[in-house]
């Protein structure tokens, strides 16, 4: 479910040995399966488990899981990253917003999974996102772009070089196309 580093294991045991004894960690997402859902980590004293968490066993501690996060902290992965400025837990979780769809589930909701977890993360840097409206018969994903995006001088070039591109390499032979159904305005509301 979780992958913790080698690095990021060491880092959680020197931090524990500094709680009380059976102190662990507990990853969870707030509001999960949400356009909202935030994920962390914190310490999980032992009268802190509850009967229905899900104990996952490292190096040295346990991580702690409830019930309700498990399914969108599939795939998640916790790494200590060290650069200039010093070292930094990372916690990446694909499907905190959107849980994970099975490979044989209806185009259109794999598509939305990949518009949550991969596309619009990478549009919020821009304060932008998009929004399936629909999948014609001829295999064409009609989007919206919001936020940023609406009004972006660049919106052309991420959605041919960028959205569709990605899309029709991971749905060959089921998508022909992606088209843009925003109608595009400058105003208060466009990233400049």
């Amino acid at each position: 479910m979780i992958t913790i580093t080698e690095a990021a294991q060491a880092h959680f045991v020197k931090l524990l040995a500094d709680q009380p004894e059976g102190t662990n960690i507990r990853v969870f997402v707030i509001s999960p399966g949400t356009a909202q859902a935030e994920c962390g980590v914190s310490y999980c004293p032992p009268d802190a488990m509850e009967d229905d968490d899900i104990e996952l066993e490292f190096n040295g501690f346990n991580a702690m899981v409830d019930e309700k996060s498990a399914p969108f902290l599939e795939d998640a992965s916790i790494d200590l990253v060290n650069d200039q400025l010093g070292s930094q837990l990372t916690l990446k979780a694909p499907n905190a917003k959107m849980r994970k769809v099975s490979a044989d589930a209806p185009l259109v909701e794999r598509i939305e999974y990949v518009i949550q977890a991969e596309i619009n993360p990478q549009l919020a840097s821009h304060g932008g996102n998009i929004l399936l409206v629909e999948v014609t018969e001829e295999g064409i994903a009609v989007i919206q772009f919001g936020g940023g995006c609406n009004g972006c001088s660049m919106v052309d070039v991420t959605l041919k070089d960028g959205i569709e591109k990605q899309l029709l390499d991971m749905f060959p032979g089921e998508l022909t196309a992606v088209r843009d159904a925003t109608e595009h305005q400058h105003g208060s509301h466009s990233y400049q």
